[in-house]
């Protein structure tokens, strides 16, 4: 037969102490102001009694410090993913809790020690959190704490995470051009191993689809996303005899690109191609001329999201594992329109 097990209130009351302080002092707490004695008696009943500390976690757990933890490869110290850190930072303010930002510059060793840091510092919840959409394996160190995946999803599948909807955004850049008239519309692809690249293409599909336009993988290329691999990848495709009227980029850098590929050519910007981006790299859309239309990743609402989800967590560890996908919205400029020839 199991022997009964022991209870945190047994231990408080053989030493003559509180729940709490036996909860201080098992979880060896150092700002407890407990003196050596009731210390050394606690530790003596607990052995005595053949006490194990699990219940102690999760009395501690009701002393919350109301901190959070974003740790990020890159995001927060370049200005691409501003807003998500924003979102957050503004989702734990609403809650009444501090987010503190820590960078791990992609340094395995750093990031080792910066989530030692974190827990050390007792912090609550983490966001564990990513540049750009991608499959991550979380440390073992976070499986100690509640954790949310932000811009990424983890390997495991086991912890709640949160992404933009690269197949929904795509769709929404394709049917942009298709609803001006467009028909032979490229695509400048990334040639990386990684969601978007699936997915973006899976969205421009399905407009072609939905639209009885044919698929033609001779409008597809694919190039390394920055702007001097998409100049080369939209050369190519505005250089065929039947150039196509209009090009969807895999993002916005790889549309400064195309724009200058189609001045290279004579080609103007919208009177003779129309262009469409991705991300809404605002100092690259808005500083194109013309404007760039493009389709905006969810940095806020991203960074607002994980927020929200990681507190739910913490308040109920035994929450459902959510895992969310949020819309990408169209930011329409001036370089859409009709195309100049049928």
């Amino acid at each position: 037969m199991r022997k009964p097990k022991v209870k945190i209130r047994t231990v408080a009351e053989a030493a003559g102490v509180s729940v709490t302080t036996v909860s201080l002092v098992l979880n060896n707490v150092a700002s407890a102001r407990v003196g050596a004695d009731t210390r050394r008696r606690i530790h003596e009943a607990a052995e005595r009694l053949g006490y194990v500390p699990n219940e102690v976690a999760r009395q501690l757990r009701a002393q919350r410090t109301n901190t959070l933890g974003l740790l990020g490869d890159e995001v927060t110290t370049t200005p691409f993913a501003g807003r998500m850190v924003l979102g957050a930072q503004e989702a734990a303010s609403k809650h009444g809790w501090l987010l503190m930002l820590l960078n791990t510059g992609l340094d395995p060793e750093l990031e080792r020690k910066e989530i030692s840091a974190l827990l050390q510092s007792r912090v609550d919840g983490v966001l564990y959190t990513t540049m750009y959409h991608r499959l991550v394996r979380v440390p073992d160190q976070l499986r100690t704490v509640p954790t949310v995946i932000l811009d990424a999803e983890d390997d495991t599948a086991d912890l709640p995470s949160v992404v933009p909807d690269e197949e929904g955004g795509a769709f929404l850049a394709t049917k942009e051009l298709l609803d001006h008239g467009h028909r032979r519309i490229g695509f400048v692809n990334s040639n990386l191993d990684i969601p978007a690249t699936s997915g973006r293409l899976a969205g421009y599909q399905k407009a072609l689809r939905q639209a009885d336009v044919s698929f033609d993988p001779r409008l597809v290329v694919s190039a390394h996303p920055v702007s001097r691999e998409g100049y080369a990848a939209a050369s190519q495709l505005l250089s065929r005899r039947e150039r196509p009227t209009a090009l969807f980029c895999f993002n916005d850098r790889v549309a400064m690109g195309a724009y200058q590929a189609a001045s290279a050519l004579g080609l103007r910007i919208p009177a003779d191609l129309s262009v469409v981006g991705f991300d809404d790299q605002e100092e690259i859309s808005e500083g194109l001329l013309p404007g760039l239309t493009t389709v905006a990743l969810p940095h806020y609402a991203m960074g607002a999201w994980a927020v929200d989800a990681l507190i739910a967590r913490v308040l109920d560890p035994n929450a459902p594992v959510e895992r969310a996908v949020l819309p990408c919205p169209l930011v329409r400029r001036e370089s859409v329109v009709g195309p100049s020839t049928p």
